[in-house]
């Protein structure tokens, strides 16, 4: 068993690469072998989101504060609230973040596929974002 105490590990800013706008992310736990879930809390400030990208083995996301947008894939953008929980398929292409006016915070959980938790594509443009 392993304990680790809230705050032990550092926040980091979310990657230019991967995000528009300001995001942290907060890890949570890593997959240590031979787990292969990952976690981390992330917030989005307002107007800050993902870019489009894919997780090997799928993707789980509990809004914990404020309220944000998911969209999958040729689906309409979808509101999430503090309480829901949002399943992606495993590579199933999305993209989620914050609304333009409030920030939001979710815990993400995904597992490693030969060590690879995400595939990072396109950032989602501002035309995109605000349908």
């Amino acid at each position: 068993m392993e304990i680790r105490r809230v705050g032990s590990q550092s926040s980091t800013k979310g990657p230019v690469d991967w995000f528009t706008g300001t995001v942290r992310i907060d890890p949570l736990f890593q997959t240590n072998p031979p787990a292969r879930a990952a976690g981390a809390s992330v917030t989005f400030e307002p107007g800050a989101r993902t870019a489009w990208h894919t997780h090997p083995l799928g993707q789980t996301l509990i809004v914990t504060a404020g309220c944000g947008w998911a969209q999958r894939e040729g689906g309409p953008v979808e509101e999430i609230r503090p309480g829901d929980v949002a399943w992606f398929s495993p590579n199933e292409k999305h993209w989620h973040g914050a609304t333009p006016t409030t920030a939001m915070t979710h815990i993400a959980i995904q597992e490693a596929l030969d060590g690879k938790l995400v595939d990072w594509m396109e950032k989602v443009s501002d035309e995109q974002y605000q349908k």
